[in-house]
């Protein structure tokens, strides 16, 4: 079993725990960013880290694995090794999650759907709904960092290696903003949405 202290020297090591003045996806601001797209650089990182999620899993009959594109691509292939069965991706298509390239879940297929980091749920909720309405039946959720903190809620077992809450504000309420020290900056790959 992996500890907490090992989890935070991987991410540390890895460059995914980012300290300064970030704006999130959500509008908000936050004085640390986790960038876990880094984790998947280094195998010796994704390797340790996935295996810890799909032990997890290990005795739920995990058929497929499968991680909203494009941050979740390598962990699903990686947490799939782990347990010994397959792996696909959904991606958007029309602005829409779907799975194209010949991947079909079939009813009653046990599912586990992945994410590097749960922040707000929503690339995980529209995979979980594109599982459903295929028949399939969602064993749970993993992801390696839950920025919610145990918070978040899919109805259905969320598992996450560490759970992390960072504090975010809204731009008006933003200390950091006031102190007018440190500059503002967008990490991530999602663009802001439009006002």
């Amino acid at each position: 079993m992996i500890t907490k202290e090992r989890v935070l020297e991987i991410l540390k090591e890895a460059g995914v725990l980012l300290e300064g003045h970030f704006l999130l996806t959500s509008g908000k601001h936050s004085n640390k960013y986790l960038q876990c797209a880094k984790i998947f650089r280094h195998t010796k990182y994704s390797e340790e880290l996935c295996a810890a999620l799909a032990e997890k899993y290990k005795d739920k009959g995990v058929e497929v694995v499968i991680g909203p594109a494009l941050g979740a691509i390598q962990m699903a292939y990686e947490v799939s090794r782990t347990l010994g069965c397959e792996n696909f991706f959904a991606e958007r298509e029309d602005g829409k999650m779907t799975l194209r390239r010949g991947f079909q879940v079939h009813e009653g297929m046990k599912v586990l759907i992945v994410e590097d980091v749960v922040t707000t749920g929503g690339s995980v909720r529209e995979v979980i709904e594109l599982v459903k309405q295929a028949g399939g039946d969602i064993v749970g959720v993993g992801s390696i960092v839950d920025r919610t903190n145990g918070k978040i809620d899919f109805g259905v077992p969320f598992e996450s290696v560490i759970a992390v809450d960072v504090e975010a504000w809204e731009a008006e309420n933003c200390p950091l903003c006031k102190e007018g020290k440190i500059d503002l900056v967008k990490p991530g790959s999602r663009k802001l949405p439009t006002k």
